[in-house]
């Protein structure tokens, strides 16, 4: 499944671990005003990640500034098996995001995107020979989101496809081919639209 072979989804073990995920997800799903740590390891509850956080701060707000670069996910999330997923330092995943990670997802650091973003690294057969239904095998390819990225809410980003660094996917625009860095692109399927000049930043502090 992770080379992009063809697989069997409806294994036993696969099986397991998707309901594992669906678990998890809903544990996050459902949480009522969780706080910053408990999100954090809520999240690392989906994608299984072990690593030890850092000790709690003995206030609230100190130990929100712990955790300031850990990535930040709203509630809403559906993913296949959340191990596949890599968020990168200070990312922002708005509500209702979509996760099909039959292969790796990576996310750069300091990227943002809108509600409802999906990620489809899983894909099928085009012969309905092949593809079989449930009985049929599948296949996936790695999506690749660069770092300081931006994705308009409702952006689709399909099985391969990297987003180079830099780069702003308008809102609800599908994501077939690879975006090259610093560049707007928008629509289904989404094209280059402008090349991202420097902005001077007034009174930023």
């Amino acid at each position: 499944m992770l080379r992009g072979d063809l697989y069997y989804a409806f294994t036993p073990d696969l099986a397991q671990d998707r309901k594992e995920c669906v678990r998890a997800c809903r544990k996050l799903n459902t949480a009522v005003e969780p706080s910053r740590r408990e999100q954090v390891e809520i999240w690392r509850e989906i994608t299984r990640d072990e690593t030890p956080l850092p000790p709690k701060a003995a206030t609230e707000e100190e130990d929100e500034a712990l955790l300031d670069d850990y990535p930040i996910v709203e509630i809403g999330i559906r993913a296949d098996y959340g191990y596949n997923v890599r968020l990168g330092k200070n990312v922002y995943v708005n509500a209702n995001s979509t996760w099909i990670d039959t292969c790796p997802i990576t996310i750069g650091a300091r990227t943002i995107m809108g509600p409802g973003c999906s990620f489809y690294s899983g894909t099928h057969p085009l012969d309905h020979r092949v593809r079989n239904g449930t009985r049929g095998p599948e296949t996936g390819k790695p999506i690749v989101v660069g770092e300081d990225c931006w994705l308009g809410g409702g952006v689709t980003v399909l099985a391969g496809v990297t987003i180079g660094k830099g780069s702003v996917v308008g809102a609800g625009s599908v994501v077939t081919k690879d975006v090259p860095e610093g560049v707007v692109v928008v629509g289904n399927p989404a094209r280059v639209l402008k090349t991202i000049v420097k902005e001077e930043v007034n009174g930023a502090a």
